[in-house]
C-alpha cells in the first residue's frame, strides 16, 4: 500500500526498487495524490536515501519516458547543468562559448526552483524564443550550429517534470538524493556523453554547506559511473549573487554583456570562463590550458557572442524585443563605508517577491522585473550612492538596506 511505502520512509527505513517504482509511477499514472506524493518527498528530505536507492530513483526516472540518441551527430555531446543559484545565468554564456570553439552541446534546461531562477525561464523572456523543440529540431538545429538549449521534450524524463513541478511548491528542493536523480535522470536521458555539474554552495543555493555540496558531487559521479558517463563537478560560491542582475530579462541582458567582453571583472565570468573550460576540454579532448585559451579567444573575437545570436535566431528568438519594467527603484547607501557582502538569498526573495518566480505552480512570471546591483562587494560608497536598481511592475515590497548589503 501506498500509505506503507510513505510510512517506512518516514521511519528512515530502506524502499525497494518494487516499492519507489510503485509510488511514483502511481503518481505519473494520477493513482497517487498531490499530498501523499509530498509526504513521500518529504520523508525523503529529512531521512535521505541510500546508494542504491538513488540509483533505483534515477534508473524510475530514466525510464518513464524516452531515452535520446544522437549517434548521427558527429563529435562527443556536452552538457552542463547548475543546482541553482541566485543569479545564475552562466548557461547563457557558456553554450555559444563551447560551440563557438567547435564543441557539440545539446542543452535541456528547467525552470526556477524556490528563488533560483531557471534557464528556461530567462530564455522566455526573449519574445519569440522556442523551448519546446522536439527531437527531430534538436538534432537539425545541433547539426547546422552545433548547439541548442530548450526544455525537456514532451517524452523525456515526465517522471521528474512532475515531481520537479511539486518540489518546487513543498520545500523540498534541497534534498540531494532528489537533486541528484534529477538532474542525472536529465542529463543521461538527453543523450550527453560527458557532464560537467555546477553544484553551488551557500545562502542562496539549495545546498547551503560545502559538505552538502561534496556529498551531491560523490553522488552525481558515482550515477556517472553506473552509467558509463564521465562527469565532472564544479563547487562554486553563492553566498552573493552571481554578476550583477537578478531576474529573467536582466540576467539575459547581462548574458550578452559578458559574449560581448563588457563585464570581465566579477564572479559571474570568472566562472563562465571556468566552466566552458571544462566542457571544452571534454569535447574536444584536449587539456585544460588548451581549452581555457579558446574560450577567452571566443569571446575577445566576437565568434561566442555571434553564435549567441544564431542560437537564438534559430530557436525563433527576437533580442531586440526583450523588455524590462519601465518602473525603478533606486535603492540609496545610508552610510559611508565598503560593500563587504551582499546576501544572496535576501536578493533573490527581493526579485522572486517582484514577480521573477512562481509562487503557486500556476502562476504567470513577469519577465521584466529583478534587481540590478550597482554596487559590487570590495567597492566603496558614499551616503546616498545607488546601491541597486529595483525594477518592478505592480507593487514595491518592503526593502531593508541592512538584509541584502553590508557596509563596513
Amino acid at each position: 500500500m501506498i500509505l506503507d511505502i510513505i510510512n517506512k520512509k518516514r521511519l528512515g527505513k530502506e524502499l525497494s526498487y518494487g516499492e519507489l517504482y510503485e509510488i511514483f509511477n502511481g503518481y505519473l499514472d494520477g493513482d497517487v495524490a498531490d499530498y501523499q506524493m509530498s509526504a513521500l518527498l518529504m520523508a525523503i528530505c529529512i531521512n535521505g536515501m541510500t546508494d542504491e536507492e538513488v540509483f533505483a530513483l534515477t534508473k524510475i526516472f530514466i525510464d518513464s519516458g524516452d531515452v535520446l540518441e544522437f549517434s548521427d551527430i558527429p563529435g562527443i555531446k556536452v552538457d552542463k547543468h547548475s543546482t541553482g543559484g541566485i543569479g545564475d545565468k552562466t548557461t547563457l554564456v557558456i553554450v555559444p562559448i563551447v560551440a563557438a570553439c567547435g564543441g557539440t552541446v545539446i542543452k535541456m534546461s528547467g525552470r526556477g526552483l524556490g528563488y533560483t531562477g531557471g534557464t528556461i525561464d530567462k530564455l522566455e523572456s526573449i519574445p519569440g524564443y522556442r523551448i519546446d523543440l522536439s527531437d527531430e529540431d534538436i538534432e537539425e538545429q545541433v547539426h547546422k550550429i552545433g548547439c541548442v538549449v530548450t526544455g525537456q521534450t514532451a517524452d523525456l524524463v515526465p517522471m521528474d517534470k512532475a515531481i520537479y513541478a511539486l518540489r518546487g511548491v513543498t520545500s523540498t528542493v534541497s534534498s540531494i538524493p532528489l537533486i541528484a536523480s534529477s538532474i542525472m535522470s536529465k542529463k543521461i536521458a538527453g543523450g550527453a556523453d560527458k557532464i560537467i555539474i555546477d553544484i553551488k554552495v551557500g545562502n542562496g543555493a539549495l545546498l547551503t554547506n560545502k559538505e552538502d555540496a561534496n556529498k551531491l558531487s560523490r553522488l552525481m559521479k558515482e550515477i556517472g559511473k553506473f552509467y558509463e558517463k564521465e562527469v565532472r563537478t564544479v563547487i562554486s560560491d553563492m553566498n552573493v549573487p552571481l554578476g550583477r542582475c537578478v531576474g529573467n530579462a536582466l540576467e539575459v541582458l547581462e548574458a550578452i554583456d559578458v559574449l560581448k567582453g563588457k563585464e570581465v571583472d566579477n564572479n559571474l565570468y570568472d566562472l563562465c570562463i571556468e566552466l566552458a573550460t571544462n566542457l571544452v576540454s571534454m569535447a574536444l579532448e584536449i587539456s585544460d590550458k588548451e581549452a581555457e585559451k579558446k574560450v577567452i579567444n571566443s569571446l575577445k573575437d566576437g565568434s561566442a557572442y555571434k553564435k549567441f545570436l544564431e542560437l537564438v535566431k534559430y530557436q525563433k528568438g527576437d533580442v531586440s524585443k526583450l523588455r524590462i519594467s519601465n518602473k525603478e527603484y533606486k535603492l540609496k547607501s545610508n552610510i559611508d563605508g565598503t560593500i563587504s557582502n551582499i546576501n544572496a538569498l535576501k536578493i533573490g526573495k527581493l526579485a522572486f517577491n517582484l514577480g521573477a518566480g512562481k509562487k503557486e505552480m500556476d502562476d504567470r512570471i513577469s519577465y521584466g522585473v529583478g534587481v540590478k546591483m550597482e554596487k559590487l562587494v570590495g567597492e566603496k560608497v558614499k551616503k546616498g550612492d545607488v546601491l541597486a536598481t529595483i525594477y518592478y511592475n505592480k507593487c514595491l515590497p518592503e526593502i531593508k538596506i541592512d538584509d541584502i548589503y553590508k557596509i563596513d
